[in-house]
């Protein structure tokens, strides 16, 4: 978060606070998508209440449980995406899939304090062999489910049908081009059709059920070579029977940044950091949040204060040996971590190609549209 975000935070905090102890409703949005948690129980109103507070001291023993986090369910892929880890080998971590009865396990013990939980990491999670298991799991526990995919398979019969018998809030399907040779510059091996037919089949199935969910949503990461398709996205999407479109700007991850540097726009005003003589300017008014409130858990139960951690350098814990995530999270390991990134984040590789930490904004996504009004 930047500074003056905080600063804004803290001026409507009065208002923010009493809508949740009082209403139970909390408004916000997440990469621009807009979210409603509404008629939230107690435990929950007072655990958020708590991570806010935490935010303001940044305790490094947090005074609430999370309130977002990421869940991998598989950590391999289909794709060679250009500065993925996974496509391009960097990924250190064992392939695996994780377990159902871990996934339920660690549902049944944050889920009354979580207000998103994101079904993705470092591989795709629609590969998942359980999907229609895990997807059951995370039903009606008043959460708001994500799951994003490269739509490789999201034409799977098997995929479809686990999604509409028990959708996630958002299924975000990343498309970087509108044609074949545009998408698969940055995806390497990605056929567009793939994804745009389970996504109309989705549409379809969706409508024929009567359902709301799941809410289709294509995101367009931009690029030098496929910003020119930009002002074609709308009609695109609405075509294809997306619910909403965003377009995303490309981030640097723990990667060697020359890797980066061919894929930036040349449009200045679509780049996500702003550049010196072709280097990175880098920002001092970021304040890191995300370790108090939005960890990671991978497929093999290793638990990370951030999900950038993609090889899991510095876990705070694993709950794969049955124990309690409530150890993991208050526990000293997570504590010293915790310590690292907020006073010394400049000893870890992935705070210093953290994708946040020198952006303008603190959002990676800049233009949302909803396609359905």
């Amino acid at each position: 978060m930047r500074f003056h975000d905080r600063v804004n935070y803290l001026k409507r905090a009065p208002v923010i606070s009493s809508n949740i102890l009082c209403r139970g409703r909390y408004d916000f949005t997440y990469d621009l998508m807009p979210v409603h948690a509404v008629s939230m129980p107690l435990k929950k109103r007072l655990n958020l209440l708590r991570a806010g507070a935490n935010l303001l001291c940044r305790r490094l023993h947090p005074w609430s449980w999370p309130i977002h986090i990421h869940i991998e369910l598989a950590s391999y892929c289909n794709l060679k995406c250009k500065v993925c880890p996974t496509g391009t080998g960097r990924l250190e971590r064992k392939p695996a899939a994780m377990e159902p009865a871990l996934f339920e396990r660690l549902m049944d013990e944050i889920g009354p304090y979580l207000l998103t939980t994101s079904l993705w990491g470092w591989g795709e999670s629609l590969l998942h062999p359980r999907l229609s298991d895990i997807l059951r799991i995370a039903q009606n526990r008043g959460i708001t489910t994500l799951i994003s995919t490269n739509g490789q398979n999201l034409n799977d019969e098997k995929v479809q049908q686990a999604l509409i018998d028990y959708p996630p809030n958002y299924l975000i399907v990343a498309l970087d081009g509108i044609t074949d040779e545009t998408h698969s510059r940055f995806r390497v091996g990605a056929r567009v059709e793939n994804a745009l037919e389970g996504v109309r089949s989705l549409a379809g199935k969706r409508l024929q059920k009567g359902a709301a969910l799941p809410v289709l949503h294509l995101r367009y990461i931009v690029m030098k070579h496929n910003e020119h398709e930009l002002p074609q996205l709308p009609e695109f999407a609405k075509d294809n029977q997306f619910d909403e479109l965003s377009i995303r700007t490309l981030s640097i991850i723990d990667a060697p940044e020359d890797i980066h540097h061919p894929l930036i726009p040349d449009n200045e005003t679509l780049r996500a950091y702003s550049y010196k003589d072709g280097t990175r300017v880098r920002r001092t008014d970021f304040i890191c949040e995300k370790i108090f409130i939005f960890p990671a858990v991978f497929s093999d139960g290793t638990v990370v204060a951030c999900d950038q951690d993609c090889n899991a350098r510095q876990p705070i814990g694993s709950i794969a040996d049955g124990s309690s995530f409530a150890d993991v999270w208050w526990g000293e390991r997570a504590a010293k971590v915790r310590k690292a990134i907020r006073d010394n984040p400049e000893s870890l590789s992935f705070c210093r190609n953290c994708p946040f930490k020198d952006r303008p904004i603190s959002t990676c996504n800049v233009e949302y549209y909803n396609l359905r009004k």
